[in-house]
């Protein structure tokens, strides 16, 4: 066997591995591009635990999942269920995410994996939107920014339906990047906006099918967002929502974070007010996002 598909092979096991987090994931991979050219060669349980820095009962979660998985190939093929999917060493995977903070090892998908390599406007805002979020992205996802941008988003309830919704209306691309396994939907009321992506379009998940939306997945679905997009737009935002996440993650990865003013009075103004006071670009027309694809 190819030592990059050895290696592939490998990090699916490590991916679907119980007891490890996305950072610990992260920790391995890089050990693993520092190692010495050539044959791939497995690293022990003892060796992996130590770089991942795997602790407490954790240890024996990933221990036993880990063990299960290298010595029993159906397992991994009973958690795959049959979905495709990319892994960070493969060419296909991309750039920008494999440079992100705490990039997936692997990404199941359905759909057109080629519009990863289009440019990419991530959409982010309140579950809780106002009419005022949708008369925005009426306005602003529209012609030439449909025509040159997928809209990225995560299929959640208000602004992330709404983006998704715009793109299909006008004919454009998107991508929604979710929060479960690609067999279920949340919220169950997205279900066949889910098919339609995943159809058409493309629908991303790090998660296995059969996993359920635990909170944790949320920010961590947040995270492949930034990672994937050049600039993220937020619409409304409370402070301290889950979208000025997305937006401190876009920053540290370097991206544009964009935000539209809203009246001072509205508590779903208050997060994208405070990111314009901050710096982030105030947007009031498409043109001011597509400035920052020039």
């Amino acid at each position: 066997m190819e030592t990059k598909m050895l290696l592939r092979d490998f990090l699916l096991r490590i991916h679907l591995c119980s007891g490890i987090g996305i950072v610990g994931k992260s920790k391995l991979y890089s050990w693993l591009q520092l190692q010495a050219a050539g044959r791939f060669k497995l690293p022990t349980v003892d060796t992996l635990i130590k770089i991942a820095n795997i602790r407490g009962e954790n240890v024996t979660r990933f221990s036993s999942s880990y063990i299960q998985l290298m010595t029993y190939p159906e397992q991994v093929n009973e958690r795959v269920a049959g979905e495709k999917w990319l892994c960070i060493c493969d060419q296909a995977y991309p750039i920008q995410l494999r440079e992100a903070y705490a990039p997936p090892l692997v990404i199941f998908y359905r759909g057109e994996l080629p519009l990863l390599n289009q440019p990419m406007l991530g959409v982010v805002g309140a579950r809780e939107a106002t009419n005022y979020s949708t008369a925005v992205l009426r306005q602003l996802l529209v012609g030439p920014v449909i025509n040159k941008l997928t809209i990225v988003s995560g299929l959640a309830k208000g602004v992330d339906t709404l983006a998704h919704q715009c793109a299909i209306a006008n004919h454009g691309r998107t991508i929604a990047v979710i929060g479960t396994g690609l067999d279920l939907s949340y919220p169950r009321v997205n279900d066949a906006l889910q098919t339609e992506i995943g159809q058409s379009h493309l629908l991303l998940s790090e998660y296995p099918n059969g996993s359920h939306g635990y909170r944790s997945h949320f920010p961590e679905r947040n995270r492949i967002i930034a990672g994937l997009v050049a600039s993220v737009l937020v619409t409304e935002a409370k402070h301290h929502s889950g979208s000025l996440i997305t937006a401190n993650l876009a920053l540290q990865n370097n991206r544009n974070v964009l935000a539209v003013p809203g009246q001072i009075n509205q508590p779903l103004s208050v997060g994208t007010n405070e990111l314009v006071a901050a710096g982030a670009k105030p947007i009031l027309t498409p043109e001011d996002i597509l400035e920052e694809y020039i």
